[in-house]
């Protein structure tokens, strides 16, 4: 694949990342957009269904993920950067999602800028802000 091709796809993709982004309110299940929007410290904690609002935060991360991913392996061309990245978003799934349920659950009690971080790292693509450069370092590390 050629440099050009490479660099428009990558274009695409972060133009779908910023569509993602777009339309959020109207592709994905989740209160507390409103919530965090306004004055969520005077404002009434929001009601949801919590499968409903994890299934919908699931698949805004997976969506998230993959086009990532896919930028990623366009930029570098590298599979063991592409599995290393799976690792580190199951992972950082994984842990962020035990977090984040476990601060629903209890209402937010411990204070809302935790939990308004967490679901910022759940909901938008900001791993691959981190994962872009520390790959690019290596790779201009090592070479």
């Amino acid at each position: 694949m050629g440099k050009g091709i490479r660099i428009g796809l990558i274009v695409v993709l972060f133009l779908v990342l910023i569509l993602v982004r777009a339309f959020q309110s109207s592709l994905f299940y989740d209160p507390f957009i409103a919530f965090f929007k306004n004055d969520y410290l005077t404002s009434a904690f929001p009601i949801f269904e919590t499968p409903k609002l994890f299934l919908s935060l699931i698949f805004r991360y997976m969506l998230n993920t993959l086009i990532s991913l896919a930028i990623i392996y366009l930029f570098f061309q590298k599979k063991s950067l592409i599995l290393l990245s799976i690792k580190f978003y199951l992972i950082a799934f994984i842990v962020l999602s035990g977090v984040y349920l476990l601060l629903l659950e209890t209402s937010f009690s411990s204070g809302y800028l935790l939990a308004f971080y967490v679901r910022r790292m759940l909901i938008h693509p900001i791993f691959l802000l981190v994962l872009l450069p520390a790959f690019y370092y290596q790779k201009k590390v090592i070479i």
